[in-house]
């Protein structure tokens, strides 16, 4: 053994452990450019897409105002790349307000561009408030589509407290205060007021499917009992353009609007967040981008929601 030799080099566990050591940071190495790559690859054309392009807005899930859809669906207005877009929808509806606020959003970006909706299983309530907002409406012919309607929900747990001997008080500034609450049945009084309420949003909803679909008010009334039609019963019914999907609605842009079918379609909502590096390393991209359901979201207050009932 020569002088600068270390001794520790001569050990065979050592040196198997650096050459172990050296093998896998190369390896890491290799696994993040990889995962770079990818990552560049997937989000390329949204960070520099070619030339015009359609963009698609996916409305899924529970629906509510979200300030961040407002903006970039502003923003699509003012895209001159984007030439047109399309909205598909597959939710039970939402928030009265969350409806609303989308309606307004969508007609809007509709003044500037054409716009048009596919509807997957479901479109009721909020999210049949989305549609209208748009050009044209396409759904299955086995889809879910209307439940036109508002309500408001309470649980009367009154019993359940007096078993359990709890009793509930406050002070109020109003007899309508905080009403109606949870440790007891819904007054005479507070039950008229939110009649009032369910009645006001109800009539603003009748008058968007009567002016959108061009029905009258007598022929909407009759749809607006709050029933589910499929996309066949919808289409008759007029609530609804024709049965299709994404298909369908570009060939609809081509021939009624000149929009080019072989356009890149960008998904641009909901936006598509940059993965973890495990998530690239393991391929785990479906948590990572989000896959929407319909969250059991609690919803307080005016909700257009349709949801099967459980007997």
């Amino acid at each position: 053994m020569s002088l600068q030799d270390d001794p520790v080099d001569t050990i065979p566990v050592t040196r198997a452990l650096r050459r172990s050591r050296g093998r896998w940071r190369i390896f890491a190495f290799v696994v993040l450019a990889v995962a770079a790559l990818v990552g560049f690859a997937r989000f390329y054309p949204l960070m520099a897409p070619v030339g015009d392009v359609i963009a698609r807005v996916t409305i899924s899930g529970t629906i509510t105002t979200d300030p961040e859809r407002t903006a970039l669906l502003e923003d699509l207005a003012e895209d001159d790349s984007v030439s047109a877009v399309i909205v598909a929808i597959n939710s039970p509806g939402g928030t009265t307000a969350g409806g609303e606020e989308l309606y307004a959003s969508l007609r809007a970006l509709a003044e500037q561009k054409p716009v048009v909706s596919t509807i997957g299983e479901l479109g009721a309530s909020a999210a049949y408030m989305a549609a209208i907002a748009t050009d044209r409406i396409y759904a299955r012919n086995l889809s879910i589509v209307g439940s036109i309607g508002v309500y408001y929900q309470h649980v009367d747990a009154s019993g359940l407290f007096e078993t359990l001997g709890v009793d509930l008080d406050k002070v109020a500034s109003g007899p309508l205060k905080g009403k109606p609450d949870f440790d007891e049945p819904i007054s005479p009084q507070v039950r008229d007021s939110l009649v009032e309420l369910v009645d006001s949003s109800y009539r603003y909803f009748v008058d968007l499917v009567a002016e959108r679909r061009g029905l009258t008010r007598s022929d909407t009334l009759a749809l607006a009992d709050g029933r589910i039609l499929s996309g066949v019963m919808a289409i008759d019914a007029g609530l609804i353009d024709a049965a299709g999907g994404e298909t369908e609605a570009l060939a609809w842009l081509q021939t009624e609007r000149e929009i080019d079918p072989g356009l890149d379609i960008v998904p641009v909502w909901p936006r598509q967040r940059a993965p973890g590096w495990l998530d690239l390393l393991f391929g785990s991209l479906a948590g990572a981008f989000g896959e929407t359901g319909w969250p059991g979201l609690p919803l307080d207050g005016l909700v257009s929601l349709w949801h099967p009932q459980a007997r």
